[in-house]
């Protein structure tokens, strides 16, 4: 799988669940409630995105665009 496949607003979600991941797991993190409540829409958008139901393995994919997303931050941050 090419990742310029994804979708934008899935690179863009998941971009935003591992920043908010992070912000919740850092020590002594501020409003905890609301990171969560963030932390659950973003899984939610992320587990029901369209995008899911037309590649033929999934799991492989919700993978591949994790790991696509990682890449990209670190090459931004470097």
């Amino acid at each position: 799988m090419d990742p310029k496949d994804f979708p934008d607003d899935l690179v863009h979600t998941q971009a935003a669940w591992n920043a908010t991941y992070d912000a919740l797991a850092a020590p002594r993190p501020l409003d905890t409630t609301a990171l969560r409540r963030r932390l659950l829409l973003l899984s939610v958008r992320l587990w029901w995105h369209p995008y899911w139901e037309t590649v033929p393995s999934v799991p492989a994919a919700r993978s591949e665009l994790r790991q696509f997303v990682r890449a990209r931050r670190a090459v931004r941050a470097a």
